[in-house]
């Protein structure tokens, strides 16, 4: 190791002495830093200490203890008004809130319609959830925009009605039942049709109540009274009536028809309750009641048909080989030269003991596709069944209601359908007639419900012949008395009903309305089969059947015995007389006459065919008039990812648990509370374990409801995050605590006057008062257009970002003044005046959204003496006042939004939190300097300066200030010298010249260029604003700069 003293070699003596005595000296330097550095530790010890001490002197002041507030209790009795005698809450609680009054609501009558009113009327019937089960949130969308649209109509004067209700849900809640039974190793026919239907019954009594108070807890403002279900009585009858009529007007009617078959639930189903999956090729999949075997979809089987009497054959392709076994033909083009000689030959089965033509048929036969040869199966494809009655083929089906073959599948006959699938390609190679199979793309269709393959099949079922009926109802829109809304939605509305079908009415279950028709067997006679009308009559009673059936066949009535038929008809078929049957229609009830037709019909959009478009039909021709005027349907709710929600994969929220919150693990327990299977409970825990690791925290009924309204600007989907929702109940806080804090400024001996201010005493009155009657205008225009998001973005803006944010802090140095003057106490009352108008007219604008939070602190506010509702849902809604528009205040205010903003800024940029500094404000022009003089007293609090000047034209920067530009007839300036580093500050500044000259060099450039004559004279303006506010910020920078630089 070198030694510390070593001296570099072959130096001269001198060079070595210079060396040393360099060394010496750092030396030296470096002890006497240390002696410094151990100087300055001393002394901190010593302060350190002295402190101590003298905190160890000092009395200690005793630790005042937060107190904490105690769990809200309800004490209110149920239908009394709630009791708001104790202060208000430290914070918003939405459990707290939304207490009792729902109760009051219902018990004082505020959502009652008068049948005698003489008021102009607005009337809504619900979409009737499914009787099954619980809301999720498309219902809670459904209802907060409804609620909304009702309240609005109702605060605006008019006698509004919204009438609850449930659907029976023929299909669903007889699948649901069943599981249940299916669970306890029984089957419906185990309890025989009676006491199925009474088990069903009980399921609407525990889950009917369920989804009651789920509607109320969102604050539905329903009339009650009113409220129906499809299976009543009255709607029972009307539904018989409807039946009746339209057979008796020859629109329904009796045929054999193919149906679309749902072997699961032994029912057929209707064109629409059919879902399509699109394969791209060859797919293996499960098939319900099949267990856990692996079927093959999404291909195509090639066999080959030997001729009669000869070695030729020809070769058919078929994606359902299993259907072969009720062929009745094949055919081919009546000019594909290839078959000519074979047209009329027969064609050998091999499976069953039957002979099939090969016949000439270019509606059904494309020559250049496959190999030009069609099997052709009547009873089991809508297109082979058509060929088949044009060519006069045997239709021969070969399959039961639950999907095993018959026995016309001759030795197939017994097995599952995809198992007689494979059985029968096995077989074909075994004869040596399989010729391959390969890749097919196509639409596999699936039951909605019980998602099984859907099944054609032959059935003698009852229809609708919906021709005349649809085209009505495309002419009622195209004529413009019926209005769908977006307007975009005609297209669909047209092409579905100018291509409709005819509807399958009957349904293969015990839950539902039993249709009205009685098979007639005369006595010596054979049972009819029921295939045609002439074997049926029908009756709204027993006794006017038989009293039909006996006029029409000349037939004693004691020749005739009459069996109902067992079907009921499509759930549907009663929903479709939903807006009228629940005023008492086929019957002139008071309330049919007041309130049909409705006003709107709102509902999602996933269910214009199903349900609006035959309203429209059936409306027009049982009772010659529109259902309702308008219709507006509304997004569809997804998940934050945007899948649809769907229980098996766990992400359907129930809107209670939003409203409440729930633990991760309650929501876990509710996948086992339903019909789920374990593959299905096992993929939905894993979905809520991403989605939602926390659980769902408590939102609150009325943020939920503003955010499900605020989405709708998403056009045709939601994608709602829970965290946006929760987002609004912090909303909720803010209106809590604005509200508090206004009225601990007005005070306790505050009087509202007894007329609204004609116009503001202060610019920031009149400021205020100009936006909120742009609010008001905003929500009004935005209810008349369903146009919520118009109308939610214009509350949360007022409340929020001037309500709040400018007119309560603008407030604080004028209610704050110690030394008021006469001018002062004026300015003071007049203020006090418009704040009480703000806050009431703003909680009268939220309330169809917030229902329980406008209410609570509505009952807070002092009232007018003129204000005598008793409820702020039935107090007047919100109308636009003259004189409250101000172009002059809102520009003002502009200003020194612009001017606090800049303020801001700068502050934030030096991170300045306590500090106070001075600050210049330097206008430009006279007109901008009245402003600023305008607005004098309530700068400081604002800008949080602690003293501040206002000057025209400044000929420098104040010396030690930084600037800014605030717009392009202000600068800001702040005087930070001996607060901020000034070298930093240089650095910041000339990075902020550099981006804007950057930006502003860029942009003359492209000014610059030959296309720029082309630019709209609006664009170049504002192009030339832009450069004109640059150049100044540059100059003011650099000044900034120059300025900065003196101080170094």
């Amino acid at each position: 190791m070198a030694e510390e003293n070593k001296t570099t070699p072959n130096l001269s003596e001198e060079e070595k002495a210079k060396q040393l005595e360099k060394k010496k000296r750092k030396e030296e330097e470096k002890a006497q830093k240390l002696a410094k550095l151990e100087a300055k530790k001393e002394n901190e010890r010593k302060l350190l200490e002295a402190k101590k001490g003298k905190a160890e002197e000092a009395p200690k002041k005793p630790v005042k203890e937060k107190e904490v507030e105690k769990p809200y209790v309800n004490t209110t009795p149920a239908g009394q008004k709630k009791d708001l005698s104790e202060p208000m809450r430290n914070g918003y609680e939405p459990f707290a809130v939304e207490s009792a009054w729902y109760d009051w609501w219902l018990k004082e009558g505020f959502f009652t319609a008068d049948a005698k009113t003489k008021k102009e009327k607005f009337i809504i019937v619900i979409p009737p959830p499914n009787v099954t089960g619980s809301l999720h949130l498309g219902h809670g969308l459904t209802n907060s925009i409804q609620d909304a649209i009702t309240r609005w109509h109702r605060m605006s004067g008019r006698e509004a009605l919204w009438v609850p209700g449930m659907d029976h849900a023929g299909i669903a809640t007889q699948s649901v039942v069943e599981k249940k039974l299916w669970k306890e190793g029984k089957t419906r026919h185990d309890l025989g049709r009676e006491a199925f239907v009474e088990k069903v019954w009980e399921w609407k009594e525990q889950y009917g109540g369920r989804i009651q108070n789920q509607l109320k807890k969102l604050g539905s403002s329903f009339d009650w009274t009113r409220e129906r279900f499809t299976m009543d009585e009255m709607l029972s009858n009307a539904v018989n009536e409807a039946f009746v009529r339209m057979y008796e007007d020859k629109i329904i009617y009796r045929e054999v028809r193919l149906v679309n078959w749902c072997c699961q639930l032994n029912t057929a189903i209707s064109d629409i309750e059919v879902d399509h999956k699109e394969l791209t090729g060859k797919t293996l999949m499960t098939v319900p009641g099949h267990g856990e075997k692996l079927y093959e979809f999404g291909s195509i089987w090639d066999f080959a048909y030997k001729v009669d009497g000869s070695s030729e054959e020809i070769i058919v392709s078929t994606t359902r080989p299993e259907t072969m076994l009720g062929d009745t033909g094949v055919a081919v083009h009546p000019s594909d030269a290839r078959y000519q000689h074979l047209i009329g030959k027969l064609l050998i089965h091999p499976f069953v003991d039957r002979k099939i033509p090969v016949i000439a048929d270019g509606m059904l036969v494309d020559p250049e596709f496959g190999t030009g040869a069609v099997k052709v199966t009547p009873a089991h494809d809508p297109n082979d069944f058509a060929c088949g009655k044009r060519n006069n083929l045997e239709k021969i089906n070969i399959m039961k209601d639950d999907g095993t073959l018959n026995e016309n599948a001759g030795q197939f006959a017994g097995m599952k359908r995809f198992d007689a699938r494979e059985a029968v390609v096995k077989a074909l190679q075994e004869k040596n007639l399989f010729r391959g199979s390969r890749d097919n793309p196509m639409s596999l269709g699936l039951c909605s419900r019980s998602k099984d393959v859907i099944e054609p099949i032959l059935k003698p079922q009852w229809w609708v012949n919906c021709q005349n009926m649809a085209k009505r109802a495309v002419d009622a829109v195209k004529n413009k008395e019926l209005e769908i809304l977006p307007p975009q939605h005609e297209a669909t509305w047209f092409r579905w009903l100018e291509n409709i079908q005819d509807w399958c009415i009957s349904r293969q279950l015990w839950w539902g309305h039993r249709i009205p028709a009685w098979l007639i067997t005369v006595k010596g006679s054979e049972k009819p089969t029921g295939a045609t009308n002439d074997d049926w009559t029908v009756g709204r009673t027993y006794e006017e059947a038989l009293e039909n059936a006996s006029k029409r066949l000349g037939k004693d009535k004691s020749e005739l015995t009459l069996e109902q038929d067992p079907d009921v008809l499509d759930t549907w078929f009663s929903s479709g007389l939903f807006p009228f049957s629940v005023f008492g229609w086929p019957n002139e009830t008071e309330d049919f006459k007041a309130f049909f037709p409705t006003s709107l019909l709102e509902t999602g959009l996933d269910i214009i065919f199903f349900w609006v478009a035959r309203m429209v039909m059936m409306g027009l021709h049982l009772t010659n008039r529109l259902p309702f005027k308008q219709v507006y349907l509304h997004a569809m709710v997804r998940d934050a990812h945007g899948k649809k929600m769907s229980k098996s994969l766990g992400n359907v929220i129930d809107p209670l648990d939003m409203i409440s919150g729930i633990t991760l693990e309650n929501l876990h327990k509710q996948l086992h509370e339903g019909n789920l299977d374990t593959k299905e409970i096992e993929r939905a825990t894993a979905a809520q374990k991403a989605d939602f690791p926390e659980g769902i925290p408590e939102c609150g009924t009325d943020a939920m409801r503003f955010a499900l309204c605020a989405y709708t600007s998403q056009g045709s989907n939601i994608n709602l995050d829970v965290q946006r929702v929760y987002a609004y109940r912090t909303f909720c806080n803010k209106l809590w605590n604005a509200t508090k804090f206004a009225l601990s400024k007005l005070g306790s001996d505050f009087k509202p006057q007894n007329t609204q201010p004609t116009e503001g005493r202060t610019p920031w009155e009149k400021w205020i008062l100009s936006r909120l009657n742009n609010a008001i205008q905003l929500c009004n225009d935005g209810f008349r257009k369903y146009e919520f998001s118009q109308i939610t973005t214009a509350i949360y803006n007022f409340w929020l970002y001037e309500l709040c944010d400018y007119y309560l802090e603008s407030l604080k140095p004028i209610l704050d003044s110690k030394n008021a003057s006469d001018e002062d106490k004026l300015n003071q009352e007049s203020g006090k005046q418009v704040l009480f108008t703000c806050l009431d007219n703003g909680l009268r604008l939220l309330s169809p959204f917030m229902p329980f939070v406008s209410e609570e602190l509505y009952q807070r506010l002092p009232k007018r003496s003129t204000d005598t509702y008793p409820s702020i849902c039935v107090a007047p809604y919100p109308t636009t006042v003259d004189g409250w528009t101000n172009e002059t205040a809102e520009k003002n205010v502009k200003l020194i939004q612009d001017l606090i903003s800049s303020s801001r800024k700068m502050r934030s940029s030096f991170n300045f939190t306590k500090e106070r500094p001075k600050m210049f404000f330097n206008a430009h022009n006279q007109e901008t300097l009245n402003v600023l003089n305008q607005f004098h007293q309530t700068i400081p609090s604002f800008t949080q300066t602690s003293n501040h000047e206002v000057h025209l034209n400044m000929a420098a920067i104040p010396e030690g200030c930084t600037s800014d530009l605030a717009n392009e007839s202000c600068d800001v300036y702040m005087l930070v010298k001996g607060l901020v580093n000034i070298e930093d500050e240089i650095s910041k500044l000339t990075k902020k010249k550099e981006k804007t000259q950057g930006d502003y060099d860029k942009l003359v450039k492209t000014t610059q260029t030959p296309s720029y004559s082309k630019v709209p004279e609006t664009k170049k303006k504002e192009n030339q604003s832009k450069l004109e506010m640059w150049k100044k910020e540059i100059e003011t920078t650099e000044s900034t700069i120059t300025n900065f630089q003196r101080f170094l």
